[in-house]
């Protein structure tokens, strides 16, 4: 069965045909528990959201803040497994017809198996995986599988990569390029900075895949900023803040679909 990365093209593509960026929101699996997080992601796509990042929680998430830290330990000490993040991204894509990628680091995938992972996310319905610590030049067995499966394979850049570092990385991926806005770690800030907007600059140059915007993006005003310069505004720890911050599941559902209606009005020009 082969996966979805052409809805996942079919999304951006259909968001710079409306003159708009994309809204892209990261949840984790599992959080705050399996069903409630396939919930969240259903509930973020009723708010607005174009597409959908699924995180798989790691005991050492590297690129993520606090915030996530908190949730994907919730997520691993509730005993979240592989088989739960693939389920949420099938049902959550069955929901809703919508892309739904899955976040995730490099070694579960290696302990679980390249080829059952693209295999069982094709199954699903996944549209692909954001790869943020696999090296592109050690990347050929990822995309060699996840291009036999009709998955996406995103690579983040950085404001440190240099020119001719972005040209490589862009090169090797599919579906759109991930610009960290800044150097760091997950979390939401006050502004988003110049250095975004020259990161995106600089990565347009060496390639013509959608190029989206994370990490900082937490409000409407943030995604205006932001929708002006780049495909995609990619908003996470603002999402997961606001299913911590709810006394119980229902009222966190209603907080992250109030968020993506906001955030979506802001990559429309209407915040």
């Amino acid at each position: 069965m082969s996966g979805n990365i052409r809805l996942l093209d079919e999304a951006l593509a259909g968001a710079k045909a409306e003159g708009r960026a994309a809204l892209i929101a990261y949840l984790p699996a599992g959080f705050p528990t399996v069903d409630g997080g396939i919930e969240a992601v259903k509930a973020v796509f009723d708010g607005g959201a174009d597409v959908v990042e699924v995180g798989l929680p790691h005991s050492d998430p590297v690129l993520d803040g606090p915030v996530i830290q908190t949730a994907d330990d919730i997520a691993l000490r509730g005993g979240l497994k592989i088989r739960d993040v693939m389920r949420t991204v099938r049902e959550a894509h069955e929901a809703t017809g919508k892309p739904v990628l899955v976040m995730t680091y490099w070694n579960p995938i290696d302990r679980y198996g390249v080829e059952r992972f693209t295999a069982e996310l094709a199954e699903a319905g996944g549209a692909g995986c954001i790869l943020p610590d696999l090296p592109v030049q050690e990347s050929a067995l990822w995309r060699e599988h996840a291009e036999k499966h009709g998955l996406a394979t995103v690579f983040v850049v950085a404001p440190s990569s240099k020119d001719e570092r972005l040209a490589t990385i862009t090169a090797a991926g599919s579906g759109f390029v991930y610009a960290a806005s800044l150097m760091g770690v997950t979390g939401t800030r006050e502004s988003v900075g110049a250095q975004a907007q020259d990161l995106v600059r600089r990565t347009k140059a060496t390639t013509e895949l959608p190029v989206c915007v994370g990490l900082g993006v937490s409000n409407a005003r943030q995604a205006v900023e932001v929708a002006g310069f780049a495909d995609g505004v990619i908003v996470g720890s603002a999402f997961v803040q606001r299913m911590l911050d709810a006394p119980d599941e229902a009222t966190g559902l209603a907080a992250v679909r109030a968020l993506a209606g906001e955030l979506a009005d802001g990559v429309r020009g209407k915040a």
